[in-house]
């Protein structure tokens, strides 16, 4: 008998035993009830007709269900799917009936709209969310199958933007998934392995040793040399988070006895990261090679970087102003060694820590004057920071100042002769503190235009983008009007002690393309204080303004929209002048990669200028400052490898817009009959609007045929790579086998 029945015949037998419950039935499932029952909230079954109907003598239906199987629902779908679109169709024929938009403006939807910009997806209203509608672009980084987003106002989104326009005139689908190998430096150390064919697409050799312990360090008076350069640069001319007193004094305190080495300092490793990354830069190529044998100079420092980021760990559970330090300088060091996304991440980390060491906070007046004031300038340097990175490459902010948040930091002469340093006052009350005040204040103002800018509704309909309704751009460049403003009141602003004089006395900070005239005997933090506060004013402006350079419909000049777009060319040009001058006639500027990166910056944007608007009052001075461009790459190639391919692209890239405005001069000239024969044709309207997309389309005697459609591909994918330089493991080399993959980049 098995276990079971005994206990069963057991239980039975128990006198007063409850009976075993009886196993509860199933309930029936209903698909959908009838017509009938779901109306009177009664319960149905699955008969035809229902139970309830039969009973009542009333006709059972079911409406709701009419695909009895799944090709019904599927033609049923279709069906809908129709309808909706037809009903789109007859909406937007009413709205176009009720107002019309000129043809001049206007181009065949497979070209205003390409696929790769457009942001698909129905919504439930006619418009949708603004960040949705300006798009962004997706790029594949550091030699990884993953790709990361950046946003409208990144300079990836401006050359996505430029490739698709010029894909759409040469009438070719040309990909832009992938990118070319351009990252050289990133061949120098630890190559791909071969595989068996000889393709070089093998994975890498695992190391036996850690490079970090096993690495060649400098000796202590090499230490000194680099950590002099920092307070003539970085500290006075970028950040002024450090107290120089008491660093040196802490400094000395990590030498051991013997004088022959020193205690780890993630602190004084990250320094003496940039200030190589930056020394190295400053030498002439040959003796770079010298240095760093095979490497690249912007990764001068890499072991002291990577064994700072061990020590960090160790300070993670409890940080100190000096881990916030720490953050704040690795997120520039791997910014100069175009790391974007690992600069992003550093910065978060910056943000974290500020927040877990209350630096959000107004510092009590309690606090002793150089503390309190330490504690500001660190939380105003994260403010610019953040607003950098988060500008540059399209993305959130991270730092959201509030009521109680810290007031900006004073810059006065007793608070400049606490800080630890000791530099002359510039007279006026204005120190060497003055230029972190002034910048912090540019950044709020820029700031504070492009959130509003980016984040004001558009009026376009869904599937389309600005860029598609001219109108929606004038609407925008009219609303940006009122924050550029508060530029021009920052400008103002600003004491002459810091600001560069101009020949012909023109104002500083102009855009006339006037010389400048660079104080002799300044010392030289004073004079790179000047200029980078221009420069950077410059490069903001060219981005805030970017997004009005229009390669689909082009503004007509006299409206907000056309002359947004040339104060943004006119602004890139000024900051190309302004480098060139500097380059080529002193050494102030040298090895300043943020600068190189502005100029790369400004390039671009004036080569997408001059295929936007060929027949542009600006369009001269635009092609001249190219020109000039190539000429400061190849200034800063003697101190960046990627400098030279940047000077090829540039080059390039000019030349070929050079066909575009002979294409335009020769339709100038055209005779007066043939004029007269054009004037009611399309090809008359796109000319006459600047829209050579559409006229490329509509004539074939005008098109990009002579461009070389594979060149200009090539050149956009380079230059892309240019912001993405320096290949991952030449900073951090991996210990374990990792895939060697290419990069690769997508817009959508």
């Amino acid at each position: 008998m098995s276990p079971s029945a005994a206990r069963s015949d057991a239980s039975a037998s128990v006198p007063g035993a409850a009976p075993a419950p009886r196993p509860r039935q199933k309930r029936s499932q209903v698909v959908r009830a009838c017509d009938w029952c779901r109306q009177h909230r009664t319960k149905c079954d699955n008969s035809v007709p229902c139970s309830n109907c039969r009973s009542k003598g009333i006709q059972c239906s079911n409406d709701a269900v009419k695909a009895t199987s799944l090709p019904h629902a599927y033609r049923e779908i279709e069906r809908l799917r129709k309808k909706v679109q037809d009903l789109e169709s007859q909406l937007q024929e009413q709205r176009g009936a009720t107002s019309p938009e000129p043809q001049s403006h206007r181009l065949p939807s497979s070209i205003c709209s390409p696929p790769e910009l457009s942001t698909p997806g129905a919504v439930e209203s006619d418009y949708g969310d603004p960040q949705r509608l300006w798009g962004g672009v997706h790029v594949g980084t550091a030699r990884s199958p993953h790709k990361t987003w950046y946003g409208p106002s990144s300079l990836f989104y401006f050359i996505g933007r430029l490739a698709t326009f010029l894909n759409s005139n040469l009438l070719q689908a040309h990909s832009t998934d992938h990118m070319l190998d351009l990252n050289a430096p990133g061949m120098l150390l630890d190559g791909p392995a071969k595989t068996s064919d000889g393709s070089g697409t093998g994975t890498r050799i695992a190391r036996s040793e850690d490079p970090v312990t096993a690495g060649e360090y400098l000796s202590l008076s090499q230490e000194e040399y680099f950590l002099d350069l920092y307070w003539q640069s970085y500290h006075t001319g970028l950040f002024p988070i450090l107290d120089e007193a008491e660093f040196k004094e802490y400094y000395r305190s990590l030498w051991r006895t013997t004088g022959s080495q020193r205690a780890p300092s993630a602190l004084v490793d990250i320094v003496l990261a940039m200030c190589m990354q930056y020394g190295v830069s400053m030498l002439p190529t040959r003796v770079q090679q010298l240095v760093m044998g095979a490497g690249d100079a912007t990764v001068a420092g890499n072991l002291y970087y990577r064994r700072c980021q061990r020590l960090l760990a160790y300070e993670s559970e409890s940080p100190t102003i000096a881990t916030l330090q720490c953050h704040l300088l690795c997120a520039v060091y791997l910014c100069c060694g175009t790391f974007q996304n690992m600069a992003d991440s550093a910065c978060g980390l910056a943000v974290r820590t500020a927040y877990m060491l209350g630096l959000h906070l107004d510092p009590p007046d309690t606090m002793h004057l150089r503390e309190r004031e330490m504690r500001k300038r660190l939380w105003w340097v994260l403010y610019v920071l953040d607003s950098k990175i988060g500008m540059k490459l399209g993305r959130p902010f991270l730092v959201y100042p509030s009521r109680s948040s810290p007031s900006l930091p004073e810059d006065g002469f007793e608070v400049a002769m606490r800080s630890g340093s000791n530099f002359a006052p510039l007279g006026n009350d204005v120190t060497w503190l003055s230029f972190n005040l002034h910048q912090a204040k540019l950044f709020q103002v820029s700031r504070s235009a492009h959130t509003a800018f980016y984040s004001n509704h558009i009026d376009v309909h869904e599937g389309r983008t600005i860029w598609d309704d001219i109108g929606a751009l004038e609407s925008h460049a009219n609303f940006l009007k009122s924050h550029a403003a508060s530029l021009e009141q920052w400008v103002s602003e600003v004491p002459s002690a810091l600001t560069t004089k101009r020949d012909a006395n023109s104002p500083a900070f102009a855009t006339d393309g006037t010389s400048l005239d660079i104080e002799l005997f300044a010392p030289l933090w004073i004079q790179r204080q000047r200029l980078l506060l221009e420069l950077m004013y410059h490069n903001l402006s060219t981005n805030l303004y970017r997004p009005f350079i229009s390669f689909t419909n082009t503004p007509p000049p006299s409206t907000s929209a056309g002359q947004a777009a040339n104060k943004c060319a006119l602004h890139a040009a000024e900051l190309t002048m302004i480098t060139h001058h500097v380059l080529s006639s002193t050494t102030v500027l040298s090895g300043w990669y943020e600068v190189f990166q502005w100029q790369w910056n400004a390039a671009m944007t004036l080569v997408g200028f001059v295929f936007a608007y060929p027949r542009a009052q600006s369009f001269e001075r635009a092609r001249a400052a190219i020109k000039l461009a190539v000429a400061v790459f190849d200034i800063f190639s003697q101190s960046f490898a990627v400098a030279a391919s940047a000077s090829v692209i540039v080059r390039e890239l000019g030349a070929k817009a050079d066909l575009v405005m002979q294409e335009s001069q020769q339709r100038q000239t055209m005779p007066e009959t043939s004029s007269l024969l054009l004037a009611d044709g399309p090809l008359y309207n796109a000319l006459e609007g600047n829209n050579m997309a559409a006229a490329s389309m509509m004539d074939e005697t005008f098109n990009f045929a002579s461009l070389d459609a594979a060149s200009i591909k090539d050149m956009l994918q380079m230059a892309c790579d240019v912001e993405q330089w320096i290949d991952l493991d030449m900073l951090w080399q991996p210990n374990g086998e990792v895939p060697w993959l290419e990069s690769e980049i997508s817009v959508t």
